[in-house]
């Protein structure tokens, strides 16, 4: 199916046809289920050379072996938002419905760590990412999606967690720009993009709003960054991800054929293919909750650190 990128001088109304590029839904050949009820967590990894994602509400980790196209998939007993891989361990860092857990594949094995935050039984974990310096930055969010009782978290190589921000109703989508200044992290039920300055020592400045979604944007999804220093976002409930510069001005918007757009990373050798996952709960769409793969972008993505512990 064609789609285009649009290139954008002044805001969503001044957009102008840039390239014509393809959407591609990923066919999975050898998984047991079809669409993913909420697909999340879209991770690269160079090591096995495939891609990891999670189907939060269906409790499943999906991988893409790139070669040959063939999708495993795993059940887990809890519903999960992530898995991060280990650079110190097998496996992953898996972010739990009630808590942090080590995960291994082959064969399949669930270890919980701990869990950050016993007195909110609503609350689970949504979304995550790695630093380069081998920490895990997570986000926890209430299951209604409303109440601010979510938070943000930094895990420690020796797998201890420190609170580091809280009030967020869904916290999603943390990732750290190309040059390590700057750490994104979304609200996506109050349609803002927060930053905080980057330390590198395990700690953040201040939070600052970054962007304020306008309405016919969506909700800010999940987050990655190109090479070039570009803020990709996928843009919930607008059936779109987009691009912004650092200044916050916004460079390309990319259309699916799905309305509910969860994630996003960049996968392959080169890291120059663009997969976006979906969620079908709720919704009536024949490609709700497909994975799908943004070809011909023209960007690369950055190299995904592991956890070091």
């Amino acid at each position: 199916m064609e789609c285009r990128v649009t290139a954008i001088d002044q805001g969503p109304d001044q957009a102008t046809d840039q390239a014509t590029i393809q959407v591609v839904p990923v066919d999975r050949p050898g998984a047991i289920h079809g669409h993913d009820l909420l697909g999340e967590g879209l991770i690269w990894s160079d090591r096995q050379q495939a891609l990891f994602w999670v189907d939060i509400i269906g409790q499943r980790i999906n991988r893409l072996d790139l070669d040959s196209g063939i999708v495993a998939e795993w059940d887990v007993p809890d519903m999960i938002g992530w898995v991060l891989e280990r650079e110190g361990g097998p496996g992953f860092i898996a972010g739990l419905r009630s808590g942090f857990a080590t995960i291994t594949l082959d064969p399949f094995s669930c270890v919980p760590i701990g869990a950050p935050e016993p007195d909110l039984p609503r609350n689970r974990m949504n979304d995550a990412m790695v630093c380069p310096q081998g920490c895990i930055w997570a986000g926890t969010m209430n299951m209604d999606g409303e109440t601010p009782t979510g938070n943000f978290y930094r895990l420690d190589h020796d797998l201890s967690w420190t609170r580091v921000d809280s009030g967020y109703r869904i916290a999603n989508g943390p990732v750290l720009s190309a040059d390590g200044q700057w750490l994104y992290h979304t609200d996506s039920a109050l349609g803002r993009v927060y930053r905080f300055a980057f330390h590198g020592n395990g700690t953040l400045g201040p939070r600052e709003v970054f962007l304020d979604f306008p309405e016919s944007w969506g909700s800010p999804d999940g987050m990655t960054i190109d090479s070039d220093g570009g803020l990709w976002i996928a843009q919930w409930g607008a059936g779109s991800v987009s691009r912004f510069l650092a200044d916050g001005t916004r460079t390309h918007c990319v259309a699916l054929p799905a309305s509910q757009i969860t994630n996003l990373a960049f996968a392959g050798q080169s890291r120059d293919r663009l997969f976006v996952s979906s969620a079908a709960d709720g919704v009536d769409e024949p490609a709700g909750g497909a994975l799908f793969e943004i070809v011909g972008s023209g960007f690369r993505g950055c190299p995904t650190p592991r956890f070091g512990g």
